[in-house]
């Protein structure tokens, strides 16, 4: 049982799949840097290949990625109503669709199959299921949540991201794009204040607090070590989206040997969903 003075850190990496450049800065961010766990998306084209890179890597907890947003489905456009397009796309404006799943009866139904195919789709990996968390953070969107709730010990679902970055803490380590930070971060504080309770009850696992969402494409090696040096005991994630391309700043950062220095220099313990207690620490207290 880990002591009140422990930090342990979940370091994941977001869209495991969507292309071979990610899978392999994924893997490599997680051989040679900090990241822990990764989170499948299982309709993108190089979803085969993430899958075959997580059996040669076991210690990489990999997760659900629902994508809902931005993404392919899994079930043809036939089978759904409205959801997707003759591409198998979804719609690629978060707001208005996260407004059409809100307002539209119609599409509860073709959510929940998706949903539904998407979980069947994992388990064909033949991957453990160490956490479920969504595309764009769409998990905790009220409808799809609601779906997620309810089917939960059907999909096994038993650690779940809420995303939870707290604004102050943003604005001391980091500076600029503040509308996007501080709208981002009441939306988000909100949605998971919403979620938590029903988390609770069903025992789902979930960390204090979740790092990354303010910091979207802009992590580097300097915020990742004031941020480190910030924690306090506690259970955290912190997730980015490592790439070859756009996102390669993120890949270095996970990897610097600085980072992994004040890692250890704090004795902040890197672990996975799966291995979080089974009780979420402020129900407990």
């Amino acid at each position: 049982m880990e002591t009140d003075s422990s930090i342990r850190l979940i370091v994941n990496g977001d869209d495991f799949g969507r292309s071979h450049g990610s899978n392999r800065a994924i893997v490599r961010a997680h051989r040679e840097g900090i990241l822990t766990s990764a989170s499948l998306m299982v309709n993108e084209n190089a979803a085969d290949n993430a899958v075959r890179l997580a059996h040669e890597n076991p210690r990489l907890g990999v997760g659900l990625h629902v994508t809902l947003v931005c993404g392919k489905s899994t079930l043809k456009p036939s089978e759904t109503t409205g959801l997707v397009n003759q591409r198998f796309e979804f719609g690629r404006n978060p707001t208005l669709t996260g407004l059409k799943y809100f307002f539209s009866s119609q599409m509860r139904s073709s959510l929940r199959q998706e949903v539904d195919a998407q979980f069947r789709e994992y388990r064909l990996t033949k991957l453990p299921l160490d956490h479920v968390n969504g595309h764009l953070n769409f998990h905790l969107h009220p409808t799809v949540f609601r779906i997620l709730k309810r089917h939960a010990d059907v999909w096994g679902i038993r650690s779940m991201r809420l995303t939870r970055d707290p604004l102050g803490l943003n604005l001391k380590l980091a500076f600029g794009h503040y509308f996007y930070r501080v709208t981002h971060a009441a939306i988000f504080a909100c949605l998971s204040r919403h979620a938590q309770p029903s988390l609770d009850r069903r025992q789902i696992r979930y960390t204090d607090r979740v790092f990354g969402l303010l910091q979207s494409s802009r992590l580097d090696e300097d915020y990742v070590v004031r941020l480190l040096r910030s924690l306090t005991p506690g259970t955290y994630e912190l997730y980015a989206h490592p790439d070859e391309g756009a996102h390669a700043h993120e890949t270095e950062a996970l990897c610097s040997p600085r980072v992994k220095d004040t890692v250890k220099e704090l004795g902040i313990k890197l672990i996975r969903y799966s291995e979080l207690g089974t009780v979420n620490p402020r129900a407990a207290r």
